[in-house]
């Protein structure tokens, strides 16, 4: 037989057949191309033991003992700032799985290909034991660090520094009233148009007070939403955290609470809906206390305003504390105008007649029309026309000042830095596929047979109507995810659901999960034929729902291992088709009917199965202690050898609830 079709049947690749078989007793050459046909039978079934051993080996081996070796062999290793799992694992001399294993202790789950950040990659090498340097790399393009970013805003002449407009972020728990206090300040109706009373999309906006004005990023409320409101904390100067009085403190304040503190943001705090009867601010403030949030009537130093966005009570009020807290900080709120702009993306998207559309936050310099646009030094477009919050063409946009901006090539990823560079015509130009690749368009699976069986992956193929909306919900989706199930998105991508989406979510056995789009007439008549389901949905949480329903089906029972003894064979007896039959003593603990067992041949384990009988002299037991001496049926296969061991263990299993961190 050919080699390579032998291969095939192993499901192997001809150059490991050729490496293996003479371990398994085969004399053949190293670049032979055919076999006995004699011997493919024998093969096959040396083979079969061999995949045996070594699935054994994976399941019951001593890690430790493996991580130990590796720290001897390696001791000191160098660290990029981000690298993938494979390659981390080739660096750390170990297997890929264990590796696997080990970011899942650390609540990380991570494929072979996903690149995990030199923190993390740092902690779990040191944890191991290794001795841990960091490798000098160039940031990878299409990013910006933060001291890049912090030196570009900064490294301005003093003199040429001039006031701008405080850029304010609106943060809190779902449904406390966000988008009715943003309504309340700009006076219109945004709220009618949300699905579910849930802010759907990130948008910025200025209003005036007092003659100044104020730059407004409006969030989406839902607390899956973290992703988003994190980067506006990036952009922000000032944090409104909205709490409502009738609901008080809850988790997603606390995580809100969490971002302004790490992101060193000053705040004020707005209680909102003091109109409702069951309102309770004093509760409310104390909650708030707790948290180390004092009011300053209570002799702390958080700004508090009690207001009510449904009758546009305390909004003036609200708005004189921000440009205070705007005025104790206005050393951090300058730009310089007269510079070439510099701002960050803070929504993308692609329009059917006006193409790819972005929304960007201007913070230093003033942008014009006609000027290049650029990201990391790559051509993305021109400014072809410009629109402010009120959609009314305007010719230049100053700090502090977002505009919808139209004459990009492609789409530009939300967070992204844009630039107008001193001279356009030394900037490459940026291709399309990889634009598309790192906006998450082109479908990417990082599913690999080397990666841990026991994780069940729920495929879905993700469609959405905006780049803010897509990028928001995958941040959520990855942290769907427990050591046994996750969700990996085999693709992505904007508008509606198509025939290739079905068609993708078939091969990956899979489904669609559509965000604010429609299915085609024809992928739907597909979807129906092929039994690929897609889960269309408006309101953000109720999508999530039904991933977490998802997840909780495919969800495992949890299965406990309880170590009951061991013994060593000190005679073979009888061995046919349905076991072996050999005679033991118990060196450690007891052996019961019908547990399982391990059969180790030194530190390696050659075998499993279960104990059909135990045989004390001429009586049948159901057990045997500490000291006997027993016969002992096993379901195992493989020969057994007097001086092996024998390891015994019940498995329990319990019903268990799945428990996200989202």
């Amino acid at each position: 037989m050919n080699i390579t079709e032998l291969a095939r049947r192993l499901r192997t690749n001809p150059d490991e057949l050729r490496e293996k078989l003479p371990q398994l007793g085969f004399d053949i050459g190293a670049k032979a191309i055919k076999v006995d046909d004699r011997l493919v039978g024998k093969i096959m079934y040396k083979w079969g033991e061999l995949k045996k051993l070594e699935r054994l080996n994976t399941k019951y081996r001593k890690e430790e003992k493996i991580k130990l070796e590796a720290v001897e062999k390696v001791k000191e290793v160098s660290l990029p700032s981000a690298i993938t799992v494979r390659d981390f694992a080739l660096k750390l001399q170990l297997p890929v799985n264990i590796v696997i294993q080990e970011l899942m202790k650390n609540g990380i789950l991570a494929s072979l290909n996903q690149q995990v950040d030199y923190d993390t990659a740092s902690i779990l090498a040191e944890d191991l034991g290794y001795n841990v340097l960091r490798e000098d790399a160039e940031v990878s393009a299409g990013q910006m660090t933060a001291e890049e970013m912090k030196t570009l805003l900064g490294d301005e002449d003093e003199s040429m520094l001039q006031d701008r407009p405080p850029v304010i972020v609106v943060m809190g728990h779902v449904d406390h009233g966000k988008t009715a206090l943003l309504d309340a300040i700009r006076r219109t109706h945004v709220i009618e148009g949300e699905a579910g009373g849930i802010t759907q999309h990130i948008g910025a906006y200025q209003v005036e007070r007092q003659g100044r004005k104020i730059t407004c990023i409006d969030t989406p409320g839902h607390e899956a939403f973290t992703v988003m409101r994190s980067r506006g904390a990036r952009v922000a100067d000032i944090a409104i955290l909205v709490v409502a009085a009738d609901d008080g403190v809850q988790p997603q304040t606390d995580e809100v609470i969490k971002i302004i503190h790490a992101a060193k943001l000053p705040f004020v705090v707005a209680v909102n809906k003091i109109d409702k009867p069951e309102a309770d601010v004093q509760k409310t403030l104390t909650q708030l206390s707790e948290r180390k949030i004092i009011p300053e009537a209570w002799g702390g130093d958080a700004v508090i305003a009690e207001v009510s966005a449904k009758k546009n009570e305390g909004i003036d009020q609200l708005l004189e504390m921000v440009l205070l807290v705007a005025d104790m900080n206005k050393d951090r709120i300058r730009a310089n105008p007269d510079r070439t702009a510099i701002g960050t993306v803070i929504e993308s998207h692609v329009n059917k007649s006006e193409g790819p559309v972005a929304t960007m936050l201007i913070q230093s310099g003033t942008l014009r029309t006609n000027q290049v646009l650029a990201v990391n030094e790559e051509m993305y477009g021109r400014v072809r026309a410009m629109k402010d919050w009120n959609g009314e063409l305007v010719k230049e946009a100053p700090p502090g000042m977002p505009v919808r901006i139209l004459g990009f090539k492609v789409a530009p990823n939300v967070g992204d830095v844009i630039q107008v560079p001193a001279d356009g015509k030394e900037l490459k130009k940026v291709r399309k596929q990889y634009a598309m690749e790192r906006r998450g368009t082109v479908s990417v699976s990082s599913g690999s047979d080397e990666e841990v069986e026991s994780v069940k992956k729920l495929n879905v193929v993700l469609k959405a109507d905006v780049l803010g909306s897509l990028e928001a919900i995958v941040g959520t989706l990855e942290k769907m995810k427990a050591p046994e199930v996750a969700v990996e998105i085999v693709g992505r991508g904007l508008g509606n659901v198509t025939d290739s989406d079905v068609l993708q979510a078939e091969a990956t056995e899979g489904l669609v999960l559509a965000f604010n789009v429609l299915a085609t007439k024809e992928a739907d008549i597909l979807a129906r034929e092929k039994g690929v389901d897609i889960v269309s949905e408006k309101v953000i949480y109720h999508l999530f729902d039904k991933v977490k329903e998802r997840l909780q089906a495919m969800f495992p029972p949890e299965i406990i291992r309880n170590d009951l003894g061991r013994a060593e064979i000190l005679k073979i007896f009888r061995a046919d088709k349905a076991g072996q039959i050999v005679g033991a003593r118990v060196s450690d603990g007891h052996v019961e009917v019908g547990v399982n067992v391990v059969v180790y041949r030194g530190e390696q384990p050659i075998d499993e199965g279960k104990v059909l009988h135990l045989q004390s002299g001429k009586n049948e037991v159901k057990d045997c202690k500490h000291g006997q001496e027993c016969g002992i049926k096993l379901t195992c296969k493989t020969t057994m050898l007097t001086g092996d061991n024998l390891h015994f263990f019940s498995e329990e299993r319990r019903e268990r609830k799945l428990q996200l961190p989202v």
